[in-house]
This record gives structure tokens, sequence and C-alpha cells, in this order.
């Protein structure tokens, strides 16, 4: 297969990329692959560069060298967050951004895609459509049941869930997720990794996570990131094993 065949199949695709802040290379020459509807775990030590290379694939930090092609054609590069926002991909920061006065339902309803304008929100009655739509959102992120109940009374967990299923509500295409289960319960730490595998059968889910008992959860392919750059990439008992992964990672 050519390498323009192989990218045209892929959901996101970096591709040499790197960056420097103050001549420290933050990504250097990165290379990674996520395919539709594939979940990929990022690990690695602080400062490995995966919070820089989110902001980069949302647009936020501009590389200085490398492509960021999604969905096999568009490079991310060349465009600001809102037109990346708008071309499908969602990102979910570590701290859970949820509108605490409203209902969960009211939450995923305003998440909705829908016209934006004063008069269009003013107006705005959900149809049927929105009703299922939003119906079918609380249920995979297990809140139908809360529907009712006023965001600020979630506990922390159940506020990232809500926060999913408004990053769900704009239909992304790929799914940034960072540290998801910081703060956490056990139960609401497996049921997250349920909750994400979920998603990923029908959209692209990147994870950045450093809980490994979380990771292992996800059973996904894991990618190592170390100064920037690809340390290793396998299954989590590869990865896990890599003699290098152990000196610069896990053995600290």
């Amino acid at each position: 297969m050519s390498e323009a065949a192989e990218k045209l199949g892929t959901m996101l695709y970096l591709d040499g990329v790197s960056v420097a802040f103050d001549g420290f290379k933050a990504i250097n020459n990165l290379s990674i692959i996520v395919h539709p509807a594939e979940m990929l775990a990022i690990i690695g030590p602080n400062g490995a560069g995966k919070t820089t290379m989110m902001d980069i694939i949302t647009g936020k930090t501009r590389p200085d060298d490398g492509q960021v092609l999604f969905d096999g054609r568009t490079d991310l590069t060349k465009l600001d967050e809102a037109a990346i926002a708008n071309l499908g991909i969602g990102r979910k920061f570590q701290k859970p951004t949820v509108f605490e006065s409203h209902t969960v339902w009211d939450n995923i309803e305003m998440a909705l895609k829908k016209p934006r304008g004063v008069f269009a929100a003013l107006f705005y009655v959900a149809d049927d459509a929105d009703i299922a739509r939003i119906t079918e959102i609380l249920e995979t992120v297990r809140l139908i049941a809360r529907k009712d109940d006023y965001a600020a009374n979630l506990s922390h967990g159940q506020k990232q869930w809500l926060e999913i299923g408004m990053l769900l509500a704009q239909d992304p295409k790929l799914l940034l997720v960072d540290e998801p289960v910081a703060g956490m319960t056990d139960a609401e730490t497996v049921e997250t990794a349920k909750l994400l595998k979920d998603i990923a059968r029908t959209r692209s889910v990147v994870v950045v996570e450093h809980d490994m008992s979380f990771v292992r959860e996800l059973g996904s392919r894991v990618t190592c990131l170390a100064e920037g750059a690809v340390l290793a990439e396998g299954s989590l008992d590869q990865v896990s094993a890599n003699p290098v992964v152990i000196e610069r990672y896990l053995g600290r």
C-alpha cells in the first residue's frame, strides 16, 4: 500500500510533527496513527508531550514541522481551533465543565449541533429526533436515570460522564479524552472504561492516562511517549515489558 493510500484509511495521522518552545523540543518528529472506530491509549511520564500533542491536534498549538491529517485528507495544522472542532474533533479536559444549574437533560440538549443564532435558540423546540438522540446519549453515558437532576448534584465521575455526553452531542468523529478517571471511585473507573469502549465502536477515541489499571481495562492499543517521541507501542503487556519503557517511565 502506498503512503498516500495508507493515510486515506486513517482518522488521525500525525506525520513527523515537531514543536519547540524556547529551544526545548516538546514534540520531536512524532508520528502516530489512529484508525476509524479505534481507541488508542497514550501513556508516558510528565513532560512527555502528551498535552502538547492534544493541543496540536485541536489547533491550540501550531507545530514547527509535520502534518496532522484528519479523516485521511484535512491537514489540521492549517486550521484554527473553531474550524477543527467543526470538522468533528471533540476534546475533554481533566476538569469537567458542565452547566451545574441546569438538568442533566438540558446540558445534553444545549450541546446538540443546532443553529446557533439568537432567534433559532429562542424558538428551538426539541423534535422527536432530538429527543431520541438525547436519550441515546444519556443511556451511553450511564445517566438516563439522572436526566431530571441538576448537574450540580452529580458525583465527580458522573459530571465527567455528562461532559463526555455533551461532546457526543456534537457528533464528533474523533474524541480526545485527557485523564478521564482522575478523582473517580474504583466503580466509576471501571464503568468509564466500558463507556469509552462503547463509544469507540463507532468513533475514534484517544485517551491520555496515567492510571495503568484503567489503561488495562480499556484493552486498547497503547503508545508510550517520552521526550516528545514514541518510545514504544503495542498492547499494554508489550509496552510494559519494554526495557526502555521500564527504565524511563514505569520504573520511576
